[in-house]
């Protein structure tokens, strides 16, 4: 499996995902002119020279080398809301009192804002069901924390990822038709192809712009304020591992949350390690010397490159902090576009599973796909 930046070839693709994720997938929508789109700016904004963040919108694919099939994407957008509003609702807390009356009510209210103006966004992770195989949710996820660390200037202090609210299989979301009920009358695929293509207009014009007090929404709307869907809870899980947390923001549509880390922070992040490379061949003498960590761990490991950016998982490499060095597969090194002594950075994983190498075709065991189908 390797990671790199999409191509103008990845777009049949790209367009079978926009159709497989559904309505809840609003950052991949099924028009094709969206995502040619789409996949110009992600190439211009790896090409482009960045001191500071700005609307630079990166996507990545993995690919099956084998093949050459794309079995998923997963993307980050450098700040957001800054040519469309980026929109949410913040839950808190008002109280009416009198004290001459002896009544007091406390209530939860819905307010419409723009908090999040700037941040970076991490999105557009869908892993295709057909390529279920170990490690690959977790790679699609973390290694945009690989090229942040990498890239630091790219990317916004306060990194944000918002999770998917709750939807039946038709795609219905209980939040979003109370709202439909009382104010805009459009159906929930509509609204999210609306917002997923930048047309926001109709929230100006149509959303209700003072507070929801949420004891006036339906019991059902009520039940999923803040709640992911179950297809994400994993994904959510995995964020929060990270060190991400959810601050009472939720999504405009179906109401999920909204979470947020301060980028240095995020483990993967300030766990990730640079070093240089020993790709190891048949015939190459090997450092043994001081202390030897990562063999039979499972590390995510990346150059350090931005257009011509490549990452993968191995359990096949072990590194030597004494030295600073990664001993890896020379065939390994040359899939990342590295050389012997070059530089790249890696994270761990998670501990290795004996009789089970990377080149295996397996599916994680409590981690079924479905689970990271729409993990952002």
């Amino acid at each position: 499996m390797i990671i790199r930046p999409v191509s103008h070839a990845d777009l049949p693709a790209l367009q079978q995902i926009a159709v497989e994720s559904g309505p809840g997938f609003t950052s991949l929508i099924d028009d094709r002119d969206f995502l040619v789109g789409k996949i110009q700016s992600s190439i211009d904004s790896f090409a482009r020279p960045v001191s500071e963040p700005g609307q630079e919108s990166y996507l990545f694919v993995l690919e099956d080398p084998a093949t050459g099939e794309v079995m998923g994407t997963t993307g980050i957008e450098a700040a957001v809301g800054l040519s469309s509003p980026l929109y949410h609702y913040h839950k808190s807390r008002v109280v009416h009192h009198s004290r001459e009356l002896g009544l007091y009510r406390s209530v939860d209210v819905l307010n419409m804002c723009n908090h999040y103006t700037g941040c970076t966004e991490i999105c557009t992770l869908y892993l295709r069901p057909q390529f279920r195989r170990a490690h690959a949710g977790k790679l699609l996820s973390r290694v945009r924390f690989l090229f942040m660390a990498q890239h630091p200037q790219r990317f916004a202090d306060t990194v944000i990822a918002e999770m998917r609210g709750v939807s039946n299989e038709a795609g219905e979301s209980p939040f979003w038709d109370w709202l439909r009920a009382h104010f805009v009358d459009l159906d929930f695929a509509t609204v999210t192809q609306l917002a997923g293509a930048g047309d926001k207009g109709f929230i100006a014009e149509l959303m209700p712009k003072y507070p929801l007090y949420t004891n006036l929404l339906s019991d059902a709307a009520q039940a999923v304020i803040g709640r992911v869907h179950p297809d994400t809870r994993p994904a959510l899980a995995m964020l929060e591992r990270e060190g991400f947390r959810h601050q009472g923001y939720v999504d405009l549509f179906d109401a999920g949350p909204t979470v947020e880390a301060q980028r240095d922070r995020i483990h993967s992040v300030a766990n990730s390690v640079t070093c240089r490379i020993q790709a190891i061949g048949r015939d190459t003498p090997v450092l043994h010397a001081g202390q030897e960590t990562g063999q039979g761990r499972v590390l995510a490991v990346a150059n350090t490159l931005c257009e011509g950016f490549r990452a993968t998982v191995t359990d096949q490499a072990t590194y030597l902090p004494d030295h600073g060095v990664l001993q890896v597969p020379a065939a390994l090194a040359r899939s990342l576009n590295l050389h012997d002594g070059g530089q790249a950075r890696f994270v761990e994983l998670a501990a290795a599973r004996s009789g089970h190498g990377t080149g295996q075709h397996r599916s994680e065991h409590a981690t079924p796909f479905r689970e990271y189908q729409y993990a952002l």
